[in-house]
């Protein structure tokens, strides 16, 4: 028998080492929590596959930590199902730290799902000084991705707010380089619009610098002086410490040399008429005969159009210069429409138009000593122009005007600056190639612009059954689904004998219309486990679901004599929808029952045509004998010479904005002009300002 006393002193000594397990394995489980806890706060840098297999082995606090992470890892992995299954699975009682984690994690749902309006309400009701730093990171990343990208004060405040959290300097770059993307997307009126807090010093230095870039954006030394100013009067801004990257090349800029210009158009076969209306204005612009003067058409401007006026083609027939066998210019037979004959009496009512209150950059001064040589594309090969125009000392080209001669010229890989004034299919950066066309694509996405900030939100496309009309509608419907609008609807029309049939059946016209189906609507498939399905419908997909509100026609002026009776006859004072039209019906044509028929419409207009250079308008219409479509070229020709005296800054300096008599020109990255044209609009039997 063994001794009690040897057994309690057993048991003395077993007891440190029992108690010694006990407090390694409190310590283990501690740890363990500690380490969830310090996750949650974090990066989160692990895969969900981790996060889910401590899921699994933990329980509690602990485990509820790794379920948020969990989720939070496969958000980023683009598992959204998932994370919302178990984001349902959630215990309701949590912690406070797990509900500021669960708080940040409903938003971020939101956003995967695209209800950005959903993610904004959410945002509201959270209070980010009660946030971790990363967590912050997140609140304010979460708020930029509501936005989407649109220039709004509530983005450029979270990303101000994020700015100081972020430790890494590409992040940083990253960050400031998206602020001054937000600040150069608004306009000159939404900047002015912004009402800011008095103690918002950092955003008021921003907007300093956004006015700096206004007031100089076509001006590269005033650039560079302004951009330096600014750094010295704000050292403690973000921008001023890393300047934005666009901004950052304007100090590179180098101007192009003008000295020696090509002029490549077609001046022989049916495209000739529009190769010489475009070097007639070219030539003119060159002898100083094009600043935009931003006054009404004068009453004796106006008058210039005379009883022999030709009715001019489409503005698609003259513009879609795809080949080099294009229709020639030619009266054709009266239309049997309602439309009059221009007569000096009936331009008495000029479109009354004015100045933009900030106007950008004027077309560049006369420049005689310039050196102009003129090439004929119908002569020779594109590649063998080329060659030649670089043995004569050329250094800048403008054109050619048809669009297989761009696609050839592009193949030939020239080093010569090039000002196109056409553009290929698809257009590709090219540091040396800048495209300026008069395309109806390019109207059509400045009319759905305009339509937009009208306030417009189920819009209508009536337009001809050809290529015309399919090309005119796949470039509206994109542009407005990037303005954040929904589904575009269309209906097409057919010829001019089938119109008038309509109206003698009394039929009229229904707004209703067939989805348009663009690149940016198609639904995209996804994966759910082994399974391939189709994806839910974006906002982009689903339209306002009320009736149409406004109706953009893209018809010639006999056409729409038509077709604007037929929809009030069809749906009584329009339907409560407000029409729209091209330039395509704005031939010279509107005589005062036309004028009166089109009560309400509106429609675009190039400045010149529109009021904004009397001079040049009268100048061109008599060079063109009044045909309307040869104007517009005439008005190309002129800002093509601008353009080309601006072509450094186009390609160099962001944000590059000229005062043209096409409309009010930018470039985008891949330096593609874009045109902001004029608005006029039926009033009373006559033509007055839309805006």
């Amino acid at each position: 028998m063994v001794p009690s006393t040897f057994l309690r002193s057993k048991a003395a000594r077993c007891l440190p080492v029992v108690l010694a397990a006990l407090l390694f394995a409190g310590c283990g489980t501690q740890q363990t929590q500690d380490q969830s806890a310090s996750h949650l706060e974090g990066t989160a840098q692990a895969d969900s596959g981790y996060y889910l297999q401590q899921m699994q082995q933990s329980a509690n606090d602990s485990k509820t930590n790794w379920q948020l992470l969990a989720i939070r890892a496969l958000l980023k992995e683009g598992k959204s199902q998932q994370a919302m299954e178990l984001f349902g699975q959630l215990p309701k009682e949590l912690n406070d730290e797990q509900r500021l984690e669960q708080s940040l994690l409903a938003v971020e749902i939101k956003l995967a799902q695209q209800d950005f309006k959903g993610a904004e309400a959410l945002l509201a009701k959270i209070d980010p000084n009660g946030l971790s730093d990363n967590q912050q990171i997140r609140f304010w990343a979460d708020g930029i991705a509501s936005q989407q990208g649109k220039p709004t004060l509530t983005l450029l405040r979270a990303l101000i707010a994020q700015e100081p959290l972020l430790k890494a300097v590409p992040e940083k770059q990253k960050n400031i380089d998206a602020t001054w993307q937000a600040l150069s997307a608004m306009t000159q009126e939404q900047a002015n619009a912004l009402v800011i807090n008095a103690d918002e010093n950092v955003l008021q230095g921003w907007l300093d610098l956004q006015r700096v870039w206004f007031d100089n954006r076509s001006d590269a030394d005033m650039m560079k002086a302004g951009i330096k100013d600014w750094q010295t009067r704000y050292p403690q801004n973000p921008g001023a410490k890393l300047l934005p990257t666009q901004l950052v090349n304007v100090q590179s800029f180098k101007p192009a040399s003008t000295n020696k210009i090509a002029l490549l158009l077609p001046l022989n076969g049916q495209a000739a008429v529009f190769g010489r209306a475009i070097q007639q204005g070219f030539e003119a612009a060159k002898n100083g005969i094009s600043p935009v003067s931003g006054s009404a058409v004068p009453e004796q401007v106006a008058q210039a159009a005379s009883t022999n006026d030709v009715v001019s083609p489409s503005q698609a027939e003259v513009t879609d210069l795809t080949t080099p066998q294009t229709h020639p210019v030619q009266a054709p037979a009266p239309a049997q429409a309602p439309v009059q004959s221009v007569t000096a009496a009936q331009q008495e009512q000029a479109p009354a138009t004015t100045a933009p209150a900030t106007p950008a950059a004027q077309p560049a001064a006369a420049n005689p000593s310039a050196e102009l040589k003129i090439y004929d594309t119908t002569t020779q090969p594109m590649n063998q122009i080329l060659t030649q125009a670089q043995q004569d000392g050329v250094t800048l080209v403008v054109g050619p005007l048809l669009k297989n001669n761009v696609d050839d010229l592009l193949k030939s890989n020239t080093p010569l600056n090039v000002l196109a004034l056409n553009q290929p299919e698809s257009v590709t950066n090219r540091a040396n190639v800048c495209y300026f066309a008069l395309s109806p694509e390019d109207e059509a996405r400045d009319a759905a612009r305009h339509i937009h900030e009208q306030g417009k939100q189920a819009p209508l496309l009536l337009v001809p059954r050809s290529a015309l009309g399919d090309r005119v509608t796949r470039a509206f419907a994109e542009e407005w689904q990037s303005l954040g609008g929904g589904t575009v609807l269309q209906q097409k029309f057919g010829s001019l004998s089938e119109l008038r049939g309509g109206v003698n059946g009394g039929s009229g016209i229904a707004l209703t219309g067939s989805p348009v189906t663009t690149s940016q609507n198609q639904p995209q498939s996804v994966t759910i486990g082994d399974l391939t399905i189709p994806a839910p419908p974006s906002d982009a997909q689903i339209s306002s679901g009320g009736k149409v509100d406004a109706a953009y026609i893209v018809a010639t002026a006999q056409e729409i004599a038509f077709i604007k009776p037929m929809i009030a006859m069809r749906n009584g004072s329009q339907g409560g929808a407000t029409l729209y039209a091209s330039s395509r019906s704005a031939q010279g044509v509107a005589g005062p029952d036309f004028r009166l028929e089109m009560e309400g419409l509106q429609y675009s207009e190039i400045p010149m045509l529109a009021g904004s250079n009397p001079s040049l308008m009268q100048q061109a219409l008599r060079a063109v004998n009044n045909d309307y479509s040869l104007a517009r070229l005439y008005a190309m020709g002129a800002d093509a010479w601008s353009l080309a005296n601006h072509f450094s800054q186009m390609r160099q300096v962001p944000g590059f904005e000229l005062n043209g008599n096409t409309g009010d020109l930018t470039a985008t990255q891949d330096c593609v002009i874009n045109r902001k044209l004029s608005w006029l609009k039926y009033q009373q039997g006559q033509v007055v300002s839309a805006n």
